[in-house]
């Protein structure tokens, strides 16, 4: 069955990418194209990967839920970088909140 058929790209893809390591809707993107188009297919391919399907996610989600991140922020994203606002530029002072 075809998940993206803006590219032709079918169920059975998705999963051979997924098997060789693409754990998001965007590494498959950037594997086969899917999802960058319309991005209609971007849910259907969510729903291919499933949230198990990735032993990496598999393993932030233990992290997370045993306390034993190593960020920053407790609980905060270890993808995301800490200390960064959206639309302001580094080095930019922001005011303190009262």
């Amino acid at each position: 069955m075809y998940v993206c058929s803006c590219f032709g790209i079918t169920e059975k893809q998705v999963k051979e990418h997924a098997d060789a390591g693409a754990c998001t809707p965007r590494q498959i993107a950037s594997a086969c194209k899917a999802g960058t188009d319309c991005g209609g297919c971007v849910r259907a391919i969510q729903a291919v990967l499933g949230r198990g399907a990735c032993p990496r996610r598999e393993l932030l989600d233990r992290k997370r839920t045993s306390g034993t991140t190593t960020d920053a922020v407790p609980g905060a994203d270890p993808g995301i970088a800490t200390g960064i606002v959206p639309g302001v530029a580094p080095g930019v002072a922001l005011p303190d909140a009262a």
